[in-house]
């Protein structure tokens, strides 16, 4: 298997480079969608809130497998080409920004309402509450779930494969087509995102250990 790997080397480098962008890609960018779609869930406004439950309803309510392959091969139809790679970023973002919606949301409300009576009575106004007191630590309280949702999404990125997008799984069937060792191959892709993985807990757990000393 070592011999295996060495050969397959550089074509793995350019792999974990591409699971990683995606993966990290996607979790920024549905970072932000998702906190706009958890203020959303938790607006005054009916519009918004139906709005906002509408999105997280359609996008964890259907698989990313299919979401991938309607944004590559359906959206041609309506004159919206995408590339494989922006088009596998694209439906991995909406697809994390639902769930990750559900994570901030619970953070926010987990948050003590008595916290929202001492910043109005401090004359805040909702946003400046919001921003100053809230969002700080309901996003201390989210950490964890949002921490699983990322590496969660770094294991996703591999149906990217399935649009032709060259990441680790790709790598994995093309080299397991071309020596017929499928085994020994996807043993060494699934101890590469197993790594990542560990690499991106740590650094998890770095993050919470600072962040609720702070509040100790």
């Amino acid at each position: 298997m070592g011999e295996l790997f060495i050969r397959s080397l550089p074509l793995l480098k350019d792999a974990v480079l591409m699971t990683v962008f995606l993966g990290l890609g996607a979790f920024t960018f549905g970072s932000i969608l998702g906190l706009l779609v958890a203020l959303a869930r938790l607006s005054r406004f009916g519009v918004l809130r139906a709005f906002a439950f509408a999105y997280v309803s359609v996008f964890r309510g259907t698989p990313l497998l299919v979401q991938i392959l309607l944004i590559y091969f359906g959206l041609p139809h309506y004159g919206l080409t995408l590339e494989p790679v922006p088009a596998a970023l694209l439906a991995l973002t909406l697809f994390a920004a639902a769930y990750l919606s559900e994570n901030f949301r619970a953070g926010i409300g987990a948050v003590d309402k008595g916290q929202w009576e001492a910043a109005m009575s401090l004359g805040m106004g909702y946003w400046k509450a919001m921003s100053r007191v809230i969002l700080p630590q309901g996003l201390r309280i989210a950490i964890p779930p949002v921490g699983s949702r990322m590496i969660a999404l770094i294991k996703d990125t591999s149906l990217a494969s399935t649009i032709t997008v060259v990441e680790l799984t790709r790598v994995a069937e093309q080299v397991g087509a071309a020596t017929f060792r499928y085994m020994e191959m996807f043993l060494i892709v699934g101890l590469i995102y197993w790594v990542v993985n560990q690499i991106l807990t740590i650094l998890q757990t770095i993050l919470e250990s600072k962040t609720s000393k702070r509040y100790q």
